[in-house]
């Protein structure tokens, strides 16, 4: 008896530090006894997303009855209930904070994307727009396409397309904001021209940069907003220059379109044109004006009229030879007409 009480006296220390002495067991009435066996424990680790933590072996001390097991080391306890293990980890993160651990990471992700495409991609962006939205249609700029279309690949390829949508409508309607200031300083009797000008160049653009931003408007704008890059950006110039300018514009074409050569045919039939591309519905404000260099805009001919129209087109030429315009010849002309 005194040599069994000397060896559960003793500390029993294994390779693990594992050890387990006899005045850590209290005898009860159930007699408990100190049973120093090695066994293997399965240490569960509550690492999400990580491997499954190694079994490892260990003396314990456990009851007679063997329902718990406590390991000297973790800390944790894992009791055997109905032939299965449980093991409680105090240390364990929950389902929730899981779930919450997931949305920061996401959330610090974006921020970093979000970041880096502020610093890095839409500078450069922003730099090419500059150049080309300045640039006139007899000049060349050396810009490199091909990488401007890098940006952009990579900005919709990030999931940056709204980002990258939003900023460059904002950078070209600042832009513009600024050609109708200038506008505003042009005289009246300039101010055809003037727009011409600022439409044209604006145009010209346009045609550099929708290219360039081809895939944003295919896998976005088209895709998602259903709608046309270079419609949306026409727009633009309609609400923040033509819009402007249309009600000055107009008794100004009208005045000079009586007036033979006051303003170049192009640049008449250049501006008419313009307004209606941008605007069809602006061609019901002047539909005589917009008639003689768009077709279709009057309603069609009746039949019911055409004598309305014979007498029209007589009017017109007595009016033309009054004026000096000569008829050439008319020696083949058939008898019975009078013009």
């Amino acid at each position: 008896m005194e040599a069994m009480e000397d060896d559960c006296s003793d500390v029993k220390d294994d390779h693990n530090h594992n050890y387990c002495t006899a005045s850590e067991v209290q005898k009860s009435s159930s007699g408990q006894l100190c049973d120093l066996t090695p066994i293997q424990q399965p240490v569960c680790l509550a690492v999400p997303g990580g491997e499954a933590g190694s079994v490892r072996t260990g003396l314990l001390c456990r009851s007679a009855s063997g329902s718990e097991f406590m390991d000297s080391d973790s800390g944790s306890e894992c009791s055997d209930v109905g032939g299965e293990t449980e093991c409680a980890t105090p240390g364990g993160a929950s389902g929730q904070d899981k779930l919450t651990l997931d949305s920061t990471s996401k959330y610090l992700v974006d921020a970093m994307a979000v970041e880096d495409y502020r610093n890095n991609h839409w500078p450069n962006l922003e730099k090419a727009i500059e150049r080309l939205l300045i640039q006139n249609p007899t000049d060349h700029i050396s810009v490199s396409y091909s990488q401007i279309y890098s940006y952009v690949y990579k900005c919709v390829c990030q999931q940056h397309s709204e980002l990258l949508y939003n900023d460059l409508k904002s950078k070209i309607a600042n832009h513009l904001q600024r050609v109708s200031s200038e506008l505003n300083e042009v005289p009246l009797e300039n101010l055809i021209e003037s727009f011409n000008t600022a439409l044209t160049q604006y145009i010209t653009s346009l045609q550099c940069i929708v290219p360039v931003f081809m895939y944003l408007n295919k896998f976005y704008i088209e895709s998602k907003l259903h709608r046309d890059l270079n419609q949306d950006l026409m727009n633009l110039f309609a609400d923040h220059v033509a819009g402007k300018y249309v009600d000055t514009l107009l008794p100004l074409l009208i005045k000079a379109h009586t007036v033979p050569f006051k303003v170049q045919p192009s640049t008449m039939a250049s501006v008419v044109k313009g307004l209606h591309s941008l605007r069809p519905e602006w061609s019901q404000l002047a539909p005589a004006l917009f008639s003689d260099f768009i077709p279709l805009i009057n309603p069609p001919a009746l039949e019911s009229l055409l004598l309305d129209y014979a007498a029209n087109d007589q009017k017109l030429q007595m009016e033309l030879s009054m004026n000096g315009f000569q008829r050439g010849d008319q020696s083949r002309k058939r008898a019975n007409d009078d013009f």
